[in-house]
């Protein structure tokens, strides 16, 4: 017997099957209104060729009993697990851009086997061991001769304009995505971006003219004309979704200086301090032994995201610095595989439950504790930058991981007089022996280690 199976909360808008779940493990399962595009991804060896490329999440078949509706079931898949579920509003430029490419190429791939993408989600690309994958399977339809790309303005919408904004104008522009879950608005994208993006002949013809586009369709809709999509013959779509390639490839990352650029290069600490540091914290993971997910909270461009890489499965590198994250993962990408996914993060703001009844993206909170939560050189940040309460800060991490390694920065040190320099400072319980009192009923002390050099300390907590 098997246990009740649940429909996960974000999957349900595809007739063609949905996402499950059953006694721990997640299940997709195809209907009857999706076999024949299924069975035709498959046959026509566009699967095969999307698992050579290490393109899509594999999956295999799995006992039809399975299913959680038989009725209309014809099959039912085990897809590979993603470790840790990030969203568009999540990644730094080159991620998105990334993910707009392997897209694009998916695309292409397709209608060489005659097929074609319904749908070009965001959503359905995911971070797996430092490279984007595709994770929808039923995202495949059989090719009709002549049919335009429906699924164009969904990629302009979801990649396209938010990338063009945040190479043009700023990076936190990528965050227009939390508040249009379908992806930024064109007409909006051409509002924000300047003039002379639009000289641009990619951004001019698939942004300002597409814009321009839906609006007299709207027009026309209200005015109660009909108008049917024009077709397109198969070379003219492929060299329409190439020249679409090359506008995503040519976009740079945005120049804009972040204020937690070069953190490591400005901060006080001696070289002896650092050396302490990193000895302290390998012990503390040597003791704790082999970690399955660690989160890196503020940690920039990934020094000590790489030192917990060598003692956990996946490690999640957040931070509110774009330039940070867009940098690790760039190193990421250029050096050896690592199992770190970088994102940018506001903890102050983190992300939350968003789309249909707050449940279609999971928020910071509600995906899952890890095992281990970093918070180096953070506290500071929260405690005095945002003026989060001590106990309040405490009872956050209490709820995201088992194990806390905290380095608390007390008065006194240049990054702390930094900050109070430009605010008044109304922290008379920001010290040492107000942060363990904060840590006392959430957590016990397992270490606690002074650094030399420095009056940072370094604990190891343990929540009860």
């Amino acid at each position: 017997m098997t246990g009740a199976a649940e429909y996960l909360p974000a999957s349900f808008r595809d007739r063609a099957g949905r996402l499950f779940s059953r006694d721990g493990r997640l299940y997709r399962q195809v209907n009857r209104a999706g076999a024949e595009d299924f069975a035709a991804f498959v046959d026509s060896g566009l699967y095969r060729d999307l698992l050579d490329a290490r393109a899509i999440i594999p999956h295999q078949s799995v006992d039809i009993g399975l299913a959680i509706e038989p009725d209309i079931a014809v099959e039912v898949l085990e897809p590979q697990l993603v470790p840790y579920l990030s969203w568009p509003y999540e990644w730094c430029f080159r991620q998105l851009q990334d993910a707009a490419l392997l897209t694009l190429d998916i695309q292409l791939m397709a209608l060489q086997r005659g097929m074609i993408l319904k749908d070009a989600s965001a959503y359905n690309i995911q971070f797996v061991d430092g490279r984007p994958l595709l994770i929808d399977t039923l995202s495949f339809a059989t090719y009709r001769d002549g049919q335009p790309w429906y699924a164009y303005r969904q990629f302009c919408q979801h990649f396209l304009a938010p990338l063009a904004l945040m190479s043009w104008v700023d990076p936190r522009l990528a965050k227009l995505l939390r508040d249009h879950i379908d992806g930024i608005p064109l007409d909006l994208a051409v509002k924000l971006l300047p003039r002379k993006a639009f000289f641009r002949y990619g951004l001019f013809a698939h942004l300002y003219l597409h814009a321009r586009s839906q609006q007299q369709h709207s027009d026309d809709a209200r005015g109660g004309a009909v108008k049917r999509a024009s077709r397109i013959s198969q070379t003219a779509l492929s060299a329409m979704i190439s020249g679409l390639r090359r506008t995503v490839a040519r976009m740079s990352p945005p120049a804009v200086a972040t204020e937690w650029q070069g953190y490591y290069e400005e901060t006080n600490y001696s070289e002896q301090a650092m050396a302490e540091k990193i000895e302290v914290i390998e012990r503390i993971f040597t003791g704790l032994g082999r970690q399955g997910m660690v989160i890196d909270l503020g940690a920039n461009t990934g020094r000590f995201s790489r030192l917990a890489a060598s003692y956990a499965d996946v490690v999640i590198a957040q931070d509110i610095d774009h330039n940070a994250i867009d940098e690790l993962y760039g190193q990421l990408k250029s050096g050896e595989p690592a199992a770190i996914l970088p994102l940018v993060q506001d903890l102050a703001n983190p992300s939350p439950g968003l789309g249909w009844a707050q449940s279609e993206r999971e928020g910071l909170l509600q995906r899952g504790e890890v095992d281990v939560l970093l918070a180096l050189a953070l506290i500071h940040h929260l405690a005095i930058g945002n003026n989060l309460p001590l106990d309040s800060i405490m009872r956050f991490f209490a709820a995201l991981a088992r194990h806390v390694i905290v380095e608390f920065v007390p008065r006194g040190d240049s990054q702390v007089d930094r900050m109070l320099a430009t605010r008044e400072d109304i922290f008379d319980d920001y010290s040492a022996e107000h942060f363990e009192a904060a840590a006392a009923p959430l957590f016990e002390v397992e270490a606690k280690q002074p650094l030399a050099g420095s009056e940072r300390v370094i604990y190891h907590l343990r929540r009860k």
